[in-house]
């Protein structure tokens, strides 16, 4: 018998790993069982939080933590039901808000988290905290956005459009019927009240539409008027008995919706909020404070922002602070707010830093970007930021002290705080952390029920080429050093998201998994992404490609010479959204670099897309098109040599199937072959389990065949392996 061969040792065997496409479908990109939402009462005793019952449990659950025990408040129905009775502004409002689970989704309690309310399949649930089981209240029709107001006695929401404020007593309870008032009440079928537009909540980050006052006794409302906006139609074409559903999408250069603000009185009374809406359109953010209303405007090329006090008495504005910026001036969540003396808390930019002002006065050393305002707290102000844009991290500023960072161990952060309790949340190496702090007790962890991913990130963090790139490179666990890898870059590319952090969430699991198929995965965040200062961000103004682009080009080039085992003659690139946009740029206008993309969701032509977001870097499109011009790939369609996949959601309400269809079509009218995989019944988020579980092995595979290493790079989910579908 001759004695066996044992296979060389130069050649690594790559280990078994489990289905992880298929555990990233069930899990909702692992969001499932990751604690969220939090509220802390206005004396800091409670903290309210969703979390659904575990990493695979879609349906979200109402929590309560008080006095160091966690207790849970509110659930679906025990059948699981509920979500077939959603009106259509409850699904709008989930698919701005990027909500993937079901259940109680969202809540809003009163000012001491005594009270709760949530809508469930349409319907109006409240729930004490106290104690005493969830109970429904009456409504006039299918719920969206529930509101307690700050004493906990009245609950506003919407419904086909109208503003109701009713009492909260369970429905056929004792008294019978709570009175419910509707305050105002459309006056047409494109006229809303209380419910932000697409471009408010998309590109502004303005999901609701009414702030309460302090006592009760009134509310701020937006009335917002689509009829001028054009119609899109969404049709289902793997079902063609369906209706095609309308959606009022306002396309750069094209009218915006019409929004305005109302004082409305439990008494009856109504006073329109007045400012110059010619000159300033936008309405990005507004509220109700203990120093009266107030909202915040912008002008439609978006150079302008303007802060505006509101008299509740006559709706008369008066300013308070005013920003201007020759490209365009950003808005940051949670600005303008105030301090519990008055003091208005913004943001204000010098070329390398974005600095918080309290009153006029910058108080954030230069270096120190500021990324979102938390909430103040007496005269303290809590914010999230960073000096290195791959963590972010939780800072306090307070008049005696300066500057004190909160959050530890490097990731990003967010927090919530009132009353002397600070909740903060982040995810740190790739676990999710939350714990509950008060001054002279012991911090309490809130825990997180996520699944443990099967794949472990274990990226090398890197500053690559001269502008020091923040990057991330992701090798194969079983990859020994000598052995020549294809090149997968994996990036977002764009504004606003940032992928190449310390934080290690699920785009980092996705990247690790490609790499443990054979590949080195890259991603980099380059100009245009945000925690670099305004320059940087600003750096793209006029031309969305052309700087992303060059910074994924030198990036890899760095890369190759930091770790010499990347094979340059065999490199992909793959994203979605932007991601997708500059993955099909990066074929068409770099074949030499790059030799396979697979781009989900692109924004081909950018005049399709909307007014607020495109407009922002582009300009307007009658005054600017050569910016438009620039930045469409229809034009490149003859160039493409490389193989090229299209990926589309046949039902995204966001970046039309249209820029995926229009690309295609001028690829086809070239001449140039090309694969397009279609996703019917898809949103611009693809939530289906089944569809999400299978797209990445979808590209694993597209990949692999376009680079010719299928046989070459081992597979270690297996022979078959995730690479075919």
């Amino acid at each position: 018998m001759q004695p066996s061969t044992p296979p060389p040792a130069a050649v690594p065997v790559p280990p078994r790993i489990p289905d992880f496409p298929r555990q990233f479908g069930r899990t909702r990109r692992f969001s499932l069982g990751v604690p969220r939402q939090f509220t802390v009462s206005a004396d800091g005793r409670r903290v309210l939080y969703l979390r659904t019952g575990g990493g695979a449990d879609p349906a979200g659950r109402l929590w309560l933590l008080e006095d160091g025990t966690e207790h849970l408040l509110a659930g679906p129905p025990a059948d699981g039901g509920g979500e077939a009775g959603l009106p259509a502004a409850e699904r709008v409002r989930r698919e701005r808000a990027r909500e993937t689970g079901s259940g109680v989704v969202a809540y809003a309690a009163d000012a001491q988290a005594r009270t709760a309310a949530y809508a469930l399949g349409g319907a109006l649930w409240a729930v004490r905290t106290d104690g005493g089981a969830p109970f429904p209240v009456t409504a006039a029709g299918p719920v969206v956005d529930p509101r307690p107001s700050p004493c906990g006695r009245l609950v506003a929401y919407v419904t086909a459009g109208a503003l109701h404020v009713t009492g909260l007593r369970a429905a056929g309870g004792a008294g019978g019927r709570p009175a419910d008032g509707r305050l105002a009440a459309p006056e047409g079928p494109e006229v809303t009240y209380g419910l932000s537009d697409h471009v408010s909540a998309e590109s502004m980050g303005r999901l609701r539409g009414y702030w309460w006052a302090p006592d009760g006794g009134a509310l701020l409302v937006a009335r917002t008027d689509t009829s001028r906006v054009a119609r899109r139609h969404l049709t289902d074409p793997a079902d063609p008995a369906a209706p095609p559903r309308v959606l009022r999408y306002p396309a750069a250069g094209t009218a915006n919706a019409e929004v305005t603000l109302h004082l409305l009185g439990l008494d009856g009374g109504r006073r329109p909020v007045r400012w110059d809406r010619e000159a300033f359109e936008y309405v990005p953010a507004a509220g109700w404070d203990a120093h009266g209303p107030f909202l915040a405007v912008q002008s439609r090329d978006q150079r302008l922002l303007r802060t505006l006090a509101v008299d509740p008495a006559t709706g008369e504005t008066r300013l308070l602070h005013e920003q201007r910026d020759p490209d365009w001036v950003e808005l940051i969540p949670g600005t303008p707010c105030r301090t519990a003396g008055g003091a208005l808390v913004v943001t204000a930019d010098d070329p390398g830093t974005r600095r918080l002002t309290v009153d006029g006065t910058a108080v954030t050393p230069p270096g120190l970007q500021v990324r979102e305002v938390l909430g103040t707290h007496g005269e303290s102000v809590l914010f999230a930021g960073g000096e290195e844009p791959s963590e972010t991290h939780v800072w306090r500023w307070s008049p005696g002290g300066g500057c004190t960072r909160l959050s530890e161990g490097p990731g990003v952060h967010t927090a919530v705080a009132a009353g002397g309790t600070t909740v903060l949340a982040g995810r740190v190496a790739g676990e999710d952390r939350v714990t509950v702090h008060r001054a002279g007790a012991r911090p309490v962890p809130v825990a997180s029920h996520a699944e443990r991913p099967v794949v472990t990130p274990r990226p090398a963090f890197l500053r690559l080429g001269a502008r020091e790139l923040r990057s991330n490179l992701f090798l194969p666990s079983w990859h020994a050093p000598g052995r020549r890898l294809p090149v997968l870059l994996d990036p977002y590319g764009g504004q606003q998201l940032l992928l190449a952090t310390r934080a290690l969430g699920w785009p980092a699991l996705v990247s690790q998994w490609f790499a443990e198929q054979g590949f080195a995965v890259l991603v980099t965040d380059g100009r245009g992404s945000p925690g670099r200062g305004p320059a940087w961000e600003k750096a793209i103004r006029g031309d969305l490609l052309t700087y992303a682009l060059q910074d994924q080009v030198d990036a890899l080039h760095a890369a190759a010479e930091h770790c010499p085992d990347l094979d340059t003659g065999r490199v992909a690139i793959r994203g979605w959204s932007f991601g997708g946009f500059l993955a099909a740029g990066a074929v068409l206008r770099r074949p030499d670099v790059f030799h396979a993309a697979v781009a989900g969701a692109p924004p081909t032509d950018h005049r399709l897309y909307d007014t607020h977001w495109k407009e922002r870097t582009l300009g307007h499109p009658d005054e600017e098109p050569e910016n438009y011009d620039r930045c469409s790939l229809l034009p490149d369609a003859p160039r493409l040599r490389r193989p090229l996949l299209l990926i589309h959601g046949l039902a995204d309400d966001n970046v039309a199937a249209a820029h995926t269809l229009r690309l295609s079509a001028a690829l086809l009218a070239a001449g140039r072959p090309h694969r397009v995989l279609p996703l019917p019944g898809a949103g611009h988020l693809v939530t289906r389990e089944n569809v999400a579980e299978r797209l990445l092995p979808a590209q694993l595979g597209f990949l692999q065949d376009a680079l010719g290493t299928a046989e070459a790079v081992p597979r270690p989910d297996g022979p078959a392996g995730p690479g075919h579908v």
